[in-house]
């Protein structure tokens, strides 16, 4: 089975990039590697690939995996996937958006599902979302996202990456940041740093809470106006003086604090407490 560089696929057969689907292509092999690496397949795993390209890192999970489930919207890549891993078995491939697809339906009774992706920045954080939100048995989201975006999922409390990204993805997960990816490594070159991070999925979220979609608001509401003390900035909630008042008191939260400084547990207790006066 010849085996191909991603530059030449490309030239083979003259694909063009889409600007529109933000298309850039990993060519660099020492990344590849810390990717499959980083995404440990074993030969039982069911692995959902959300945009292949044109099956570079596909061929490596393809060697690994029990089967890959490869996710691709642009119809132009269709062909040549379907030509370039046409002698591997155990490859499904589909033409469609991954933002619409039941997830549920792929994995059906495979119970290690692992996620591997090099997803384009406009959708990395919707597609991040779907796969932590609508409840699908994975084990493992194994990305390449930009660089910025990353930071903001990895970090801690008082840092300026620090929002309601961090928290959404470490409530449901633990994050490992695998490594830093220049805009070198990819043709076309774009202009900003890529990162690849591993987001393990916890058996249990981070923290017990009484309302969980209470919760993820009082969150959003606390970032939506970063500079805002947390007084002010769940105001929108409507709830009386007297009533948030005893909220934070009985959660011990200064309610002169920013969100910025809160960590997941300390909005846990916030957002319980105002459950229990609602």
């Amino acid at each position: 089975m010849e085996k191909f560089s991603t530059k030449d696929i490309v030239y083979k057969y003259k694909f063009k990039f889409s600007k529109n689907l933000g298309q850039n292509f990993l060519i660099d092999d020492s990344v590849l590697e810390d990717i499959i690496c980083a995404a440990d397949i074993s030969n039982g795993d069911l692995v959902i690939e959300i945009g292949p390209g044109v099956g570079t890192l596909t061929r490596e999970l393809l060697n690994r995996a029990n089967k890959v489930c490869a996710i691709e919207l642009d119809s132009g890549l269709i062909p040549i996937l379907q030509e370039e891993l046409k002698d591997f078995p155990n490859f499904e491939l589909i033409h469609g958006d991954a933002l619409k697809t039941d997830f549920n339906k792929l994995i059906g009774d495979y119970s290690e599902v692992k996620f591997v992706a090099n997803l384009p920045y406009y959708v990395t954080t919707p597609i991040i979302s779907k796969i932590l939100t609508e409840d699908y048995k994975f084990k493992s989201l194994t990305i390449m996202i930009q660089k910025e975006v990353g930071e903001r999922i990895a970090a801690k409390p008082d840092c300026k990456q620090y929002g309601a990204l961090s928290i959404l993805v470490q409530y449901y997960c633990d994050v490992s940041v695998i490594r830093k990816v220049t805009p070198d490594a990819f043709i076309p070159s774009p202009k900003v740093d890529s990162i690849v991070i591993k987001l393990d999925r916890l058996s249990e979220p981070k923290i017990v809470l009484k309302d969980k979609k209470l919760f993820f608001k009082i969150v959003r509401l606390a970032f939506n106006m970063r500079r805002k003390t947390l007084w002010n900035a769940l105001k929108p909630l409507k709830i009386s003086k007297v009533d948030m008042e005893l909220a934070f008191e009985r959660s011990s939260i200064d309610p002169r604090r920013r969100g910025e400084t809160l960590s997941i547990k300390e909005f846990g207790k916030l957002s319980d407490s105002i459950h229990e006066l609602l």
